[in-house]
């Protein structure tokens, strides 16, 4: 079976880092890595990944952004999101929750758990 491919979208590096090690030892993953909503959009394309893990407060262009032209893109419309997120008051998870996400992730997240969280969602 070959590994399952995600890409992670965050601006910052030591999350990245983080999560792509997380990731790769827990659950086996094959991990693409963008610093910004731009360098996603390419990679996501260009990649196919089987989920992107997004932040959502990114300078430059934002999580929602970025998700809201992954989905205008036919090459990635389809791809599972999972979003990341510090926010956590009931009024932005009520907005989160009328978005086409797959699931919503609060940081700080357990980084063991993290890969099953995800691996859970997608079994949906």
């Amino acid at each position: 079976m070959t590994n399952k491919r995600i890409l992670i979208i965050d601006d910052e590096a030591d999350i990245r880092e983080a999560t792509q090690m997380c990731l790769e030892i827990t659950g086996e993953w094959d991990v693409i890595v963008a610093s910004s909503g731009y360098e996603g959009l390419v990679k996501a394309a260009a990649e196919q990944p089987d989920a992107i893990l997004l932040d959502i407060m990114m300078p430059g262009m934002d999580g929602l952004t970025t998700m809201q032209k992954l989905r205008e893109n036919s090459a990635t419309a389809q791809i599972p999101i999972i979003l990341l997120t510090a926010k956590v008051q009931s009024t932005e998870q009520r907005q989160f929750s009328q978005l086409d996400i797959a699931a919503l992730i609060t940081k700080p997240y357990d980084p063991y758990s993290l890969s099953d969280q995800i691996a859970e969602v997608l079994a949906r």
